[in-house]
């Protein structure tokens, strides 16, 4: 048996809903293949954050409303370190903070697959195992899947991976990859009832790291992250004693105790941060499977929406019109490069559990003092800004003058 499409694309998740959406609104023929049978299966393990830099996408896709009405709660992170809380505040007289969104991936991935489902031009293949990729003249032109135990094959002028961190078209593809150590555990739980948690709050405690994000239902997600050498055995020996031990230390700490958790504590002791090449000749990897890093900093969600705008948006055209991918995909390539290599570097680099270097102390302890501060972090937290303008010249020169005049509270007056 043999099908033709436009597109295939491999994981019906979020880059892949978005791909198909953004693919099929431009009048393209999709294969949504998605190796889960039921149409309600959800990521677990996620920070279940989308932070503000992916809204546009959302709003484009036409999610926004929907994600809402579902209960999505918007954000805008605190974030705790030894120099105090940071807490972006609007700039009055202006455009209120962009916001991101918190919401389970129970609630998201159903609700974004049946969006797509019912996307004219997308066919949502569930319960479709891919196990080989079609190849001719040197390029990639379909895929071979499984469904039922029965074998076929579907060709496309373009193949997508959106099959996340352990990609299957990423392995069969035979694209670069860099694999690096994160020398962190990743642990979390939803509690019900964490009724004071009004915002997103993360605690940087250098180098340990935590969250806690209202969502959904009345739900909170609480994670934390600690170092490897520290924390394993503990982890190991006793998960939820470790768990709530660490997240009852934490400064203004979520009360825990008073809640209920409504999950089991999850999480993993090894989850590297994985750099793929993200296209080939006629096949391109968004989301998790071109780019997954440590998960502390909540971005995966959202570079999942972007990196599927990315490529539709380079490639799109292209593909509605009959015309080559193949050009379209090298600008999708360096478009995901100067996105997001220096922030995937910087995270991958604070992944081996250092302390914060000069600069970021110099700009961390600046926006826990001054307004503009902690709304040039929150950009840079929100994936707004790459990381040379976060430490820009200027940035640096203006934390430095900051915490020059900077006098602590209860300080005796200056004589």
């Amino acid at each position: 048996m043999s099908d033709d499409y436009d597109v295939v694309i491999v994981g019906a998740s979020i880059a892949g809903c978005a791909a198909a959406i953004l693919f099929a609104n431009l009048g393209a023929r999709v294969a949504l293949l998605e190796k889960h049978s039921g149409m309600d299966a959800y990521k677990v393990l996620c920070t279940h954050t989308l932070q503000p830099s992916c809204m546009p996408v959302v709003k484009t896709l036409g999610l926004l409303p929907l994600l809402e009405e579902a209960g999505a709660r918007r954000h805008v992170t605190h974030l705790w370190t030894r120099w105090g809380w940071i807490e972006p505040q609007d700039e009055p007289g202006r455009e209120p903070l962009p916001h991101g969104l918190n919401v389970r991936r129970q609630t998201l991935d159903p609700l974004l697959r049946r969006l797509a489902a019912g996307t004219p031009g997308v066919d949502l293949r569930l319960g479709h195992s891919v196990n080989g990729l079609l190849e001719e003249d040197g390029r990639f032109t379909g895929v071979r899947v499984t469904a039922k135990g029965t074998q076929s094959r579907l060709t496309a002028r373009l193949v997508v991976g959106a099959d996340g961190r352990g990609t299957t078209v990423g392995d069969l593809s035979g694209l670069p990859v860099r694999l690096s150590a994160n020398n962190r555990l990743g642990f979390f739980a939803q509690y019900r009832g964490l009724a004071e948690d009004t915002a997103s709050r993360v605690w940087f405690l250098d180098p340990d790291t935590a969250f806690a994000f209202p969502n959904d239902d009345g739900v909170t997600v609480v994670a934390c992250s600690p170092n490897k050498e520290q924390h394993a055995s503990a982890f190991r020996a006793d998960l939820e004693g470790s768990f709530e031990r660490f997240v009852r230390a934490l400064p203004d700490a979520p009360r825990i105790d008073r809640a209920e958790r409504v999950s089991k504590i999850i999480g993993t002791r090894d989850l590297p941060n994985v750099y793929r090449r993200p296209y080939g000749p006629g096949l391109a990897l968004v989301g998790d499977a071109a780019l997954a890093t440590d998960p502390l900093w909540g971005v995966g969600c959202g570079w999942a929406f972007q990196s599927a705008q990315w490529l539709v948006d380079a490639v799109g055209p292209a593909v509605a019109g009959q015309g080559d991918v193949l050009p379209g995909l090298d600008a999708y390539g360096e478009k995901h490069r100067a996105a997001l290599d220096s922030h995937h570097k910087l995270m991958e680099d604070y992944s081996a559990v250092r302390p914060f270097n000069v600069f970021e102390r110099l700009l961390l302890s600046a926006a826990a003092r001054d307004a503009g501060a902690a709304r040039h972090y929150h950009a840079f937290a929100s994936r707004l800004i790459d990381v040379k303008e976060f430490a820009s010249p200027g940035s640096l020169l203006r934390a430095a003058r900051v915490n020059a005049f900077h006098r602590p509270r209860n300080a005796p007056p200056k004589i």
